[in-house]
């Protein structure tokens, strides 16, 4: 795998990284009335985004935005169970068992 790629995923880590906490903060920020949790939850999302726009001139979209999606909606997911009060249930289980295998799946099948 060539440099390059390595750094695109370098960057989509941290693009995940950064969405991840803008979407925590958010929860903190109680609908934009906090001033802080409001502006982590803004400056993440635009980190995230430029992060994003730069790890797709070395990685195709669906691998990327698959990988982005999926990692971040199970961290999301976990963060809300283990932190947020969250209640787990076997469907909640299920599904990032099924978005997880999914990202692999397109990983496995050649899609970068």
């Amino acid at each position: 795998m060539s440099t390059l790629v390595h750094m695109g995923y370098g960057l989509l880590a941290g693009a995940i990284a950064a969405e991840i906490l803008a979407t925590t903060s958010m929860k903190y920020s109680e609908g934009f009335s906090k001033l802080w949790p409001s502006i982590v939850t803004g400056a993440g999302y635009v980190i995230a985004f430029a992060l994003l726009a730069q790890a797709l001139k070395t990685l195709q979209v669906g691998t990327a935005y698959a990988i982005w999606s999926g990692i971040g909606t199970a961290a999301v997911a976990a963060i809300g169970i283990l932190f947020l009060g969250e209640t787990l249930s076997l469907a909640k289980v299920a599904g990032i068992v099924l978005i997880v295998a999914g990202v692999a799946v397109l990983n496995l099948g050649g899609a970068h």
